[in-house]
């Protein structure tokens, strides 16, 4: 897979502790890559305990502000690739904590580039932020790449400034036509839609929410039941990451750009529908509507256009909606029921789909 660019690659994830980023280090030791995470200490429960991600890698842990020491990490280790997730992740806590969700994900990310800057091994970039990094008029046009960044909450603003500090520095520091003469780094960046999967107990998030109610025998109360998100498993964007971070460490400049990575347009439905499908498939979720004027503004509508992942990386979605929510339930069921883990199954699940449905980077 992947051309076997992940073989035995020293590869830094941040963020490795949070959800995406444990489903990441495992993707990557499955290819044989030697991993250092780094990361704020694991809140729990969490699916990177469960799945003892931390026996899979080099564990560091160091927040991503304290540039010092990241610096003293990245050094140390000399990593040939780079995938940032590391952020805080919520909008609601936004609202709550504006400083802490800028000084992370913005300051956070110019902390990183700077260490990856002097660090003579690095070869790639891949800076995660967010479909909501986009001035987002909620209408039903998706996005492309090339749309105004903005954000109307903090969290989402701060996703627009990642993204354009991604972009400051890919123009003054690793200009793509000076590439191979006056640096030897190539930066990419992706944003994808709401990713669900087994494994995720962040707060104020629909699926981590409605488990929580299943587990405590009570009614979930959903807040926005007919905004409508972009919905994927945590595999199909974390595909499309690892396929751009192959290109770009095999020197392709001309990746060396923003991506999207969203589901196909059957996936985009409102937040009733797909809480109405985890249900369907683990019976002891149990759903009531929320009204109340006073909430915090959360976007009602939100498009992603992967036009450009699909023909330039050849890029796709595995996995349709049914068995989307089918594997997300099964795995909050199987391990709550009867302490299984699946993860190592569904990895499998997933890459033999991808081969059979003859995706480039799965053949390779």
């Amino acid at each position: 897979m992947f051309q076997g660019i992940y073989n035995k690659r020293r590869v830094l994830v941040t963020g490795f502790s949070g959800f995406k980023g444990a489903y990441l280090a495992y993707f990557l030791h499955r290819l044989g890559a030697e991993i250092c995470g780094v990361a704020l200490p694991v809140e729990e429960p969490s699916l990177c305990s469960i799945a003892r991600i931390e026996k899979l890698l080099r564990c560091e842990y160091c927040d991503i502000r304290d540039r010092e020491k990241l610096e003293e990490i990245i050094q140390n280790f000399k990593p040939e690739m780079v995938f940032h997730l590391a952020a805080q992740s919520l909008v609601r806590k936004s609202y709550k904590e504006p400083v802490e969700t800028f000084s992370t994900n913005v300051m956070g990310t110019v902390n990183l580039l700077e260490c990856c800057r002097i660090c003579e091994s690095i070869r790639s970039i891949v800076v995660i932020s967010s479909d909501k990094c986009y001035e987002n008029r909620e209408t039903l046009v998706p996005y492309k790449e090339s749309d105004p960044l903005g954000g109307y909450d903090p969290y989402s603003a701060s996703k627009g400034c990642t993204e354009i500090v991604a972009a400051s520095y890919r123009k003054s520091f690793f200009p793509v036509e000076k590439y191979g003469k006056t640096h030897q780094i190539l930066l990419g960046s992706c944003r994808a839609g709401n990713v669900v999967g087994g494994g995720d107990y962040a707060c104020d998030r629909l699926i981590p929410d409605l488990v929580r109610g299943a587990l405590e025998g009570k009614e979930t109360l959903l807040r926005n039941p007919d905004s409508v998100r972009p919905w994927q498993h945590v595999w199909e964007p974390l595909s499309g990451y690892l396929a751009l971070g192959a290109e770009l460490f095999s020197g392709k400049r001309e990746f060396a750009q923003g991506w999207n990575f969203g589901p196909e347009k059957e996936n985009i439905v409102r937040v009733g529908e797909a809480a109405g499908l985890l249900q369907k498939y683990w019976g002891k979720i149990r759903i009531k509507i929320y009204s109340s004027g006073d909430q915090l503004h959360e976007a009602n509508l939100l498009l992603l256009d992967s036009s450009k992942a699909r023909e330039k990386l050849s890029w796709q979605s595995i996995w349709n909606m049914e068995k989307t929510f089918m594997a997300t339930a099964q795995w909050y069921s199987s391990y709550h029921e009867e302490g299984i883990d699946l993860l190592e199954k569904q990895y499998e699940e997933y890459i033999y789909d991808a081969v059979k449905a003859n995706v480039k980077w799965s053949i390779l």
